[in-house]
């Protein structure tokens, strides 16, 4: 119900005829609330939020007055109760929070109540993007064998997606093969405004990926929350958050010629994360600001994550408004857009001295320069022309220090010897294939008569003779320099630092024609000078939705791809997310027989270890053209500024600079990937022509019947639930806990929550094989989010993951301590969690800095709870995951004074207490007590990172789930 406090409610006049009723944000300035005017401007879309739902209750008076009074260096104390306008999820994600809604109706019906209690109260939209795998590649088919994979895999976890959609009145489903979550969330889903009854009011959202954020380039504040908060934003509650601090960045200047996006992002995210924006709001202002497209912000937006920031923020302006008429919405909701956003005076990209910020950077866009990232963190950008000595530098380092250990080894021989050796056989390959100076080949006559045969073999031979010349003082490859690799019928030579993978990938990217266009541009310019990608590197193209494909195939870039292997695989999260899909079995063998650094380059944002392919160790973000022509180079050991990407017709050496595409010839084609009428085309009707998704079939009805399935299982988190909360008067100590790891700095929810492909061998591998299920039809711990019993085996049990309690180990692998007296034992922490938990003991996870880190995985806090873990105590958590962990009832605590594992000297074998729980709140202090085996204890003060009342309020109930559903059956 609407109501008129502080006499804000007022009357928006659209268009003759075409009124509504909003909260004026101006009209609270008037009324001497605050000077809204000087807030941040996602601060202030924020402030209407709360002022719009104010009911007295969850959210008061008291609320709105704090959050108009945001001072820019405050303490933050106050709790904001945010209440979205919709949720958006993406299927790996969503299926398990469907799975979850599907729980508590079971669970309901269990009590006597009715099951649709259990209802999201706000639009909830599921994009189904993660579930496509690159089987299949450089074929003109690729996609379709890959789709129809795809649904022979997912049919079980798609049957229970179809009886969602029917259960679920709010609940939406975009299917399989239109596009990755946050490019259609940016092309369709955002709609600017929307109008409830008589009220207007701003698109704001929570979405269940981190990468939810590339929404804030039209102007929509939204974030990634973990499926378990988003399950309570649908269910009513608001999400709550700590009053945030609000980094303002000012752009200046122009990005030069030959710069694109990407490299923008990525200098960007150096920048930012060196400036620790963790947890904060960063808002982007100035004339730079201003100048950019508006792909180019959402390419900005979406890589906050990899900045550390909660949100990458873009107001509202004429840029926006052309976008939204370039995307194909109506007339009337621009309007309406447009209309609101003036009256709320949050129209217009801010100048220097606009905005009250609680710091402000600045950053020169005619200072970027060309880079990738990589090639383990998507903040550790590098310039283009230092790829091959950072890498070379890496390799040689020791694993300690977060290098290759490869000392031994000297790499930049092995490479000239290689090199030699290929470039001599691709010259070769030239001739024979006829790609030799064709003046040379034919007669000089008007009739242009080709040369004799004879003539032809003795220009073959004049070309062996130089290159003979050319290469007599070259090393003699030997075996220790050339790995031999027989693959389809021919031999490969493979080595440290080649390229085994070049994917065009990922929301950040797909979604800007300027750099999808600059690729194709860059491959016909490629093709036309005679270059290829030799056929062993996997290659591949997924677009983040149809328009990517239509206007490449307008512009007739895409055959020009295709030629260098780049077809098109999937519309979805491919390789970005670990869905590279498997190498060719022999490149396998022979990676992981020698011990190669091999590469993978993306044009992606995430590159963490194993994510992208468990054998590929170095992975390297880049823009899509760089991806094309790191392909066609085969290594990231060649300077692509210094040295030719290789030898093209005429054998002629071809350069980087030779072919990449200049901005005007990029900014002529731009106009084909903004036609209104192709958005309303492809977007207006989504199962049109879709055999594979109307053919999925699936049971109706109000509760889901749980069949026997090793994709969705009904999980254990409401096992013996009652309506009084299990830890009423307060959570009760820890007292006796073991370790089950102790990990360093920078370990992601990559490391701890199941992802990739599934082992035979792993604990989630060995209950597959038991319940029936072929190795080949393991597919991965993503698409088996489903199922607690396959999650829970492979929490924590990342091949890179590093458990510090067996030094050198990589691996999840941990050391039960078994009966008093006994040795420790080796053995997965799966198998060790389950022989704790038989025996009642409580065990706790140690971490570093940035705890959590990468994408909004529920799984990481959901596995780390099943497993038995009640605490985890890190130097620093990640906002996602330490929100995570307490809502699946596990306590975050933080390590103070410069503490850590390793300067308290914590091992393993230690016994440990964890005092001060019995009335917990917000960010108390608590007491960590070690208990050695030498007799000797320590005690030490740590921080609770509960940070917020309601956050105690779900850590009491067991979880934010349980508290919720009681809420709902009270």
């Amino acid at each position: 119900m609407s109501h008129n406090l502080f006499n804000s409610l007022h009357e928006l006049s659209i268009a003759p005829g075409n009124t509504a009723k909003y909260y004026s944000l101006p009209a609270l300035e008037k009324s001497g609330i605050g000077k809204i005017s000087r807030l941040p401007v996602s601060i202030r879309i924020v402030l209407e939020s709360v002022l719009r739902n104010y009911d007295n209750k969850k959210i008061t008076e008291a609320h709105i007055r704090q959050l108009a009074n945001w001072k820019p260096e405050a303490a933050r104390v106050d709790e904001i109760p945010f209440v979205v306008s919709r949720i958006v999820l993406q299927d790996f994600t969503g299926v398990p929070l469907l799975v979850d809604l599907a729980a508590m109706r079971s669970t309901a019906v269990k009590l006597g109540k009715n099951p649709k209690l259990i209802e999201p109260l706000v639009p909830v939209d599921l994009v189904v993007d993660h579930s496509i795998q690159v089987d299949h590649y450089g074929t003109k088919d690729a996609i379709d064998r890959n789709m129809e994979i795809e649904f022979f895999r997912n049919n079980e976890r798609y049957q229970f997606i179809k009886w969602g959609m029917q259960a679920f009145d709010t609940f939406k489903v975009i299917p399989p093969g239109i596009g990755i979550v946050h490019q259609v969330n940016l092309e369709y889903l955002a709609r600017g405004v929307h109008r409830k009854d008589e009220l207007i009011f701003p698109d704001t959202l929570v979405g269940t990926d981190s990468h939810t954020t590339m929404i804030n380039g039209i102007g929509v504040v939204g974030w990634g929350v973990g499926g378990i908060e988003a399950e309570a934003g649908m269910l009513g509650q608001p999400v709550y958050f700590l009053t945030p601090d609000v980094v303002g960045v000012n752009l200046t200047g122009r990005l030069r010629e030959g710069v694109t996006a990407t490299d923008l992002v990525l200098t960007i995210t150096e920048m930012l994360r060196k400036a620790i924006v963790v947890g904060k709001f960063v808002e982007f202002f100035g004339e730079g600001t201003a100048s950019l497209t508006l792909p180019d912000r959402a390419t900005i937006a979406n890589m906050a994550p990899e900045y550390g920031a909660t949100m990458g923020f873009f107001p509202v302006d004429d840029v926006t408004i052309g976008y939204f008429k370039g995307t194909g919405r109506s007339q009337e909701e621009i309007a309406a857009f447009q209309a609101y956003f003036q009256a709320q005076q949050m129209y217009g990209i801010p100048r220097k001295g606009d905005i009250d910020y609680t710091s402000e950077l600045t950053l020169d866009l005619s200072s970027v320069s060309p880079a990738l990232a990589g090639p383990k963190r998507p903040q550790d950008r590098i310039e283009l022309a230092a790829i091959k000595s950072r890498f070379t530098e890496l390799f040689n380092k020791p694993v300690k220090e977060s290098g290759y250990g490869k000392q031994n080894d000297d790499i930049n021989q092995r490479y000239s010897v290689r090199n030699a050796h290929n470039q001599d056989s691709e010259v070769c390959t030239q001739i024979d294939s006829g790609n030799v100076d064709e003046s040379r080949l034919s007669a000089p006559g008007a009739d242009n008569t080709p040369m004799p045969q004879s003539a032809a073999s003795t220009e073959r031979r004049m070309v062996s003779r130089n290159i003979t010349e050319m290469t007599s003082n070259r090393p003699t490859p030997n075996a220790a320099d050339l790995c031999h690799v027989e693959l389809n019928g021919s031999s490969v030579d493979l080595g440290h630092g080649d390229v085994m993978i070049a994917a065009i990938t990922s929301c950040t990217n797909t979604s800007n024609p300027s750099v999808l266009l600059a690729a194709g541009l860059l491959a016909k310019k490629a093709v036309e000078k005679g270059l290829s990608v030799k056929h062993h590197i996997k290659t591949s193209l997924a677009p983040g939705s149809r328009i990517v494909t239509d206007y490449l195939n307008i512009t007739g870039l895409s055959p020009y791809l295709e030629q260098l292997g780049f077809n098109l695989v999937g519309y979805g999260c491919t390789t970005c997310i670990g869905n590279a899909g498997p190498l060719a079995e022999p490149i396998e063998e022979a990676i992981v027989k020698n011990d190669l650094v091999c590469a993978a380059v993306l044009s992606g944002n995430r590159n963490f270890e194993a994510r992208i392919h468990p054998n590929i160790r170095a992975n390297f973000l880049a823009s899509p053209p760089l991806v094309v022509a790191y392909a066609i180079a085969g290594t990231i050991l060649k300077d692509l500024t210094a040295e030719p990407l290789g030898i093209g017709k005429n054998n002629q050496p071809v350069w980087l600079k030779d072919i990449w595409p200049s901005s005007a010839e990029i900014h002529a084609l731009l106009k084909y990937a903004a036609n209104a009428d192709t958005f309303r085309k492809l977007y207006g009707n989504l199962t049109k022509d879709h055999a594979l998704w109307n053919s999925v079939t699936s049971v109706t009805g109000q509760t889901y019947n749980w069949p026997e399935s090793t994709y969705i299982a009904e999980p254990p988190f409401f096992q013996n639930f009652s309506l009084q909360p299990v830890l009423s008067s307060g959570a009760g100590d820890i007292k006796n806990a073991y370790a089950l790891g102790i990990f360093g700095d920078s370990v992601t929810t990559d490391h701890i929550s199941p992802a990739g492909s599934i082992k035979d061998t792993s604990p989630a591998g060995r209950y597959l094989l038991d319940h029936h299920v072929g190795k080949a039809d393991f597919n991965s711990y993503g698409a088996r989010r489903g199922h607690h019993e396959v999650m829970m085996r492979g929490t924590f049990a990342n091949v890179r993951i590093k458990n510090l309690m067996i030094p050198g180990s990589e691996g999840g692998i941990t050391l039960y301590q078994g009966a008093a007296g006994a040795a420790p034992e080796q053995m997965s922490i799966y198998d060790a969690a389950m022989k704790y938990q038989s025996q009642n003991i409580p065990t706790v996870v140690f971490g570093g800095k940035e705890y959590g880190t990468g994408s909004s995985r529920d799984w990481a806090a959901k596995g780390t709870q099943l497993l038995g873990v009640k605490a985890v105590i890190a130097t620093s958590f990640e906002r996602i995951h330490r929100s995570n962990l307490i809502g699946m009832g596990v306590l975050p605590l933080q390590f103070k004074n410069n503490d850590n594992a390793d300067t308290l000297g914590i091992k393993g074998d230690e016994r440990f207490d964890i005092l001060g729980l019995d009335n917990i709140q917000p960010q108390q202090d608590v007491t960590l007590n070690i208990r050695r085996k030498d007799g000797s204890s320590q005690s030490v003060p740590l921080l609770c990172r509960i940070d917020t009342a309601i956050e105690v309020d779900y850590y009491r109930h067991g979880g934010i789930l349980p508290y919720v559903l009681r809420e709902l059956m009270a």
